[in-house]
């Protein structure tokens, strides 16, 4: 057979198969395999150069005018399967589709009320490192060598001297020592009153109320003549402003390395407002954080004269907080992702 033979019998086939696609995708998948680059349209024009020189201008012209048909019929037939709009057309007069956008996270929004509060008070907002040197995150907060705490079982442990911070109160070692070497840290120095949120990290057990990373918010005010009820006083009136005016503080004895005294601060459960229940364990108070005064040992590893000045710490946890205002009693509820959990807010 001669190449005008195929190529009549290549049109017809063509022909065919175009007219007989029945939707977008396969007539689509007709023309790759018939006019394409690898198709066999192509594979006829290659045969030209073993057509004699005599018959190569008829053979050319027969396969162009072949090819230009069905181009032609392959357009015809892809408006013919141009998939129709179903239904009604829509009313150009009717309002758009609201858009679905995200929300701030709710331990994010946690954080920004917090520290909102704080602004007010005359606090600044600092940050620091999440992985930290054994100088900032344990000797300098008045932890010897030997304190369980420095344990690898109580920390992330990086290499011999980087760990990952166990509480932000390295944050506040950091803004001393930053303030020392701007103004000294006699007689001149200036008051120091920041907070810093952020990131922490122990190698805790995962359960509904503990988890190997949580966000913490801590305090520092140092001053002349700072005393446990300036503490007192700025604590009830965050615990008012976060839970309601009607909200009662109390105070514990309790030890922590880098404040002595020491106290843990509870709150009326804003829940039965005192009365007792799940949310409180019947106790009518919820642990809030800890607190103290700054011992003497810090302001000394940071070169602040500790006979001149005296200042407060506290810190709490933003995952208890929120769970307490939310309403939440999984921990691992803030970080699962759930969307039907997390669109609530």
């Amino acid at each position: 057979m001669t190449i005008l033979d195929d190529a009549e019998i290549f049109r017809n086939e063509a022909l065919r198969d175009i007219g007989a696609a029945d939707s977008p995708e396969r007539l689509e998948a007709i023309r790759s395999a018939v006019l394409g680059r690898s198709g066999k349209l192509k594979d006829l024009m290659v045969r030209i150069r073993e057509v004699p020189p005599a018959g190569k201008r008829e053979a050319g012209q027969r396969l162009n005018a072949i090819k230009a048909e069905l181009e032609a019929a392959w357009r015809g037939r892809k408006e013919q399967t141009a998939i129709a709009p179903s239904g009604p057309l829509p009313d150009p007069t009717l309002p758009g589709l609201t858009q679905a956008i995200g929300s701030i996270h709710p331990l994010t929004q946690a954080m920004e009320n917090f520290t909102g509060i704080f602004e007010r008070l005359g606090f600044t907002i600092r940050h620091g490192p999440e992985i930290e040197d054994a100088f900032h995150n344990f000797d300098a907060l008045n932890m010897p060598e030997d304190h369980p705490v420095r344990d690898q079982a109580d920390t992330f442990v990086l290499d011999d001297n980087a760990i990952l911070r166990s509480q932000t109160s390295t944050v506040q070692v950091r803004v001393m020592e930053e303030h020392v070497l701007r103004h000294g840290g006699g007689s001149s120095m200036p008051p120091i009153r920041i907070v810093s949120p952020g990131r922490t990290y122990r190698p805790d057990a995962v359960d509904a109320t503990h988890h190997y990373g949580f966000s913490q918010i801590e305090g520092l005010a140092v001053d002349r003549n700072v005393s446990f009820s300036d503490l007192r006083g700025f604590l009830a009136l965050f615990a008012r402003e976060t839970f309601g005016e009607d909200t009662a503080t109390r105070f514990r004895p309790s030890f922590f390395p880098f404040t002595e005294p020491s106290a843990e601060m509870d709150i009326s459960c804003a829940f039965c407002r005192g009365k007792g229940c799940r949310v409180c364990r019947q106790q009518g108070w919820v642990e809030l954080g800890g607190c103290g005064m700054v011992d003497p040992n810090v302001f000394d590893a940071v070169g602040i004269d500790s006979e001149m000045f005296t200042g407060f710490a506290f810190g709490f946890g933003i995952e208890r907080l929120a769970m307490f205002m939310l309403g939440v009693d999984d921990i691992r509820r803030f970080t699962e992702n759930d969307l039907r959990f997390l669109r609530q807010f």
